[in-house]
Protein backbone atom coordinates (compact mmCIF):
# COMPACT_ATOMS: atom_id res chain seq x y z
CA UNK A 1 0.00 0.00 0.00
CA UNK A 2 1.46 3.80 -0.42
CA UNK A 3 1.33 6.73 0.95
CA UNK A 4 2.54 9.88 0.06
CA UNK A 5 4.17 12.84 1.97
CA UNK A 6 4.30 16.53 0.79
CA UNK A 7 6.80 18.74 2.08
CA UNK A 8 7.10 22.62 1.14
CA UNK A 9 10.54 23.29 -0.03
CA UNK A 10 10.51 27.52 -0.09
CA UNK A 11 9.72 29.97 -3.30
CA UNK A 12 6.41 28.00 -2.93
CA UNK A 13 7.32 24.95 -4.10
CA UNK A 14 6.47 21.39 -3.12
CA UNK A 15 8.52 17.86 -2.62
CA UNK A 16 6.62 14.40 -2.25
CA UNK A 17 7.88 11.45 -0.77
CA UNK A 18 6.07 8.57 -2.00
CA UNK A 19 6.07 5.09 0.53
CA UNK A 20 5.42 2.10 -0.90
CA UNK A 21 5.09 -0.52 2.23
CA UNK A 22 4.86 -4.33 0.96
CA UNK A 23 4.67 -6.68 4.38
CA UNK A 24 4.10 -9.95 2.97
CA UNK A 25 3.91 -9.23 -0.80
CA UNK A 26 5.11 -11.29 -3.14
CA UNK A 27 7.01 -11.02 -7.08
CA UNK A 28 3.77 -11.41 -8.93
CA UNK A 29 4.00 -10.58 -13.06
CA UNK A 30 1.31 -7.62 -13.81
CA UNK A 31 0.77 -6.42 -17.72
CA UNK A 32 0.42 -2.26 -17.86
CA UNK A 33 -2.14 -1.30 -19.34
CA UNK A 34 -1.84 -1.17 -23.30
CA UNK A 35 -4.02 2.07 -24.15
CA UNK A 36 -2.32 4.03 -21.35
CA UNK A 37 1.22 2.72 -22.99
CA UNK A 38 2.17 6.17 -24.79
CA UNK A 39 1.57 7.66 -22.03
CA UNK A 40 3.43 5.80 -19.73
CA UNK A 41 7.05 5.84 -22.19
CA UNK A 42 6.01 9.76 -22.71
CA UNK A 43 6.19 10.07 -18.67
CA UNK A 44 9.71 7.65 -18.80
CA UNK A 45 11.51 9.19 -21.42
CA UNK A 46 11.00 12.75 -19.74
CA UNK A 47 12.36 11.55 -16.42
CA UNK A 48 15.49 10.81 -18.33
CA UNK A 49 16.12 8.26 -15.15
CA UNK A 50 15.44 4.71 -17.14
CA UNK A 51 18.49 2.96 -18.76
CA UNK A 52 18.55 2.99 -22.39
CA UNK A 53 16.12 0.51 -23.59
CA UNK A 54 14.62 -0.52 -20.09
CA UNK A 55 11.37 0.65 -20.92
CA UNK A 56 11.34 -2.57 -23.88
CA UNK A 57 11.30 -4.33 -21.09
CA UNK A 58 8.29 -3.04 -19.17
CA UNK A 59 5.77 -3.24 -22.02
CA UNK A 60 4.95 -6.47 -21.32
CA UNK A 61 4.37 -8.93 -18.09
CA UNK A 62 6.57 -8.01 -16.06
CA UNK A 63 7.54 -8.65 -11.84
CA UNK A 64 8.31 -5.03 -11.55
CA UNK A 65 5.76 -3.33 -13.86
CA UNK A 66 3.96 -2.35 -10.68
CA UNK A 67 6.83 -0.50 -8.85
CA UNK A 68 7.95 1.10 -12.89
CA UNK A 69 3.68 2.48 -12.41
CA UNK A 70 4.09 3.95 -8.88
CA UNK A 71 7.50 5.56 -10.00
CA UNK A 72 5.84 6.75 -13.20
CA UNK A 73 2.94 8.50 -11.30
CA UNK A 74 6.11 10.27 -8.88
CA UNK A 75 7.20 11.70 -12.13
CA UNK A 76 4.16 12.75 -13.60
CA UNK A 77 3.82 15.01 -9.99
CA UNK A 78 7.22 16.20 -11.06
CA UNK A 79 6.21 16.97 -14.69
CA UNK A 80 3.61 18.43 -13.95
CA UNK A 81 2.92 22.02 -15.91
CA UNK A 82 2.66 23.79 -12.69
CA UNK A 83 6.07 23.28 -11.63
CA UNK A 84 4.75 22.93 -8.24
CA UNK A 85 6.19 19.75 -7.07
CA UNK A 86 9.96 20.15 -7.51
CA UNK A 87 12.10 17.53 -6.07
CA UNK A 88 10.27 13.59 -5.35
CA UNK A 89 11.14 10.00 -4.39
CA UNK A 90 9.77 6.83 -4.51
CA UNK A 91 10.63 4.32 -1.44
CA UNK A 92 9.80 0.88 -1.44
CA UNK A 93 9.92 -0.28 2.34
CA UNK A 94 9.56 -4.15 3.10
CA UNK A 95 10.75 -6.66 5.58
CA UNK A 96 14.50 -8.14 5.44
CA UNK A 97 12.88 -11.76 5.04
CA UNK A 98 10.39 -10.85 1.74
CA UNK A 99 13.15 -11.62 -0.09
CA UNK A 100 10.54 -11.56 -3.02
CA UNK A 101 10.37 -7.75 -2.61
CA UNK A 102 13.92 -7.51 -2.15
CA UNK A 103 14.80 -9.43 -5.63
CA UNK A 104 11.89 -7.42 -7.19
CA UNK A 105 13.58 -3.77 -6.17
CA UNK A 106 17.26 -4.93 -7.47
CA UNK A 107 15.78 -5.80 -10.69
CA UNK A 108 14.11 -2.58 -10.33
CA UNK A 109 17.26 -0.44 -9.69
CA UNK A 110 18.85 -2.38 -12.71
CA UNK A 111 17.21 -0.69 -15.17
CA UNK A 112 17.56 2.81 -13.88
CA UNK A 113 20.68 5.05 -15.23
CA UNK A 114 19.77 7.69 -12.30
CA UNK A 115 18.59 6.55 -8.47
CA UNK A 116 17.93 9.49 -7.01
CA UNK A 117 13.96 9.21 -7.31
CA UNK A 118 14.27 5.58 -5.94
CA UNK A 119 15.27 4.08 -3.59
CA UNK A 120 14.56 0.88 -1.11
CA UNK A 121 15.16 -0.08 2.69
CA UNK A 122 14.34 -2.63 4.90
CA UNK A 123 11.61 -2.59 7.51
CA UNK A 124 14.15 -2.76 10.21
CA UNK A 125 16.83 -0.78 8.49
CA UNK A 126 14.07 2.16 8.51
CA UNK A 127 13.29 1.36 12.49
CA UNK A 128 17.15 1.43 13.27
CA UNK A 129 17.77 4.81 12.19
CA UNK A 130 17.35 7.95 14.16
CA UNK A 131 14.65 9.01 11.48
CA UNK A 132 11.27 8.09 13.55
CA UNK A 133 10.37 9.23 17.22
CA UNK A 134 11.53 6.11 19.42
CA UNK A 135 7.46 5.64 20.48
CA UNK A 136 6.61 5.11 16.68
CA UNK A 137 9.78 2.43 16.56
CA UNK A 138 8.77 1.00 19.48
CA UNK A 139 5.25 0.49 18.26
CA UNK A 140 6.33 -0.62 15.30
CA UNK A 141 8.66 -3.11 16.55
CA UNK A 142 5.74 -4.68 18.63
CA UNK A 143 4.13 -4.95 15.56
CA UNK A 144 5.68 -5.88 12.66
CA UNK A 145 9.35 -7.54 13.34
CA UNK A 146 9.04 -11.20 15.09
CA UNK A 147 11.33 -11.65 17.67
Amino acid sequence: MGRGVRARLGEGTRGILAVDTNYHERAKGEIPKPENMRRYLEVAERSGVFAPGATDSLKGRSEVAVMWLEHLLLHSMLQHESGEWTWGRHVVVHPAGNTDMADVCDRYRALLADESTFASVTLEELLDRVALPAATVAALRDRYVPG
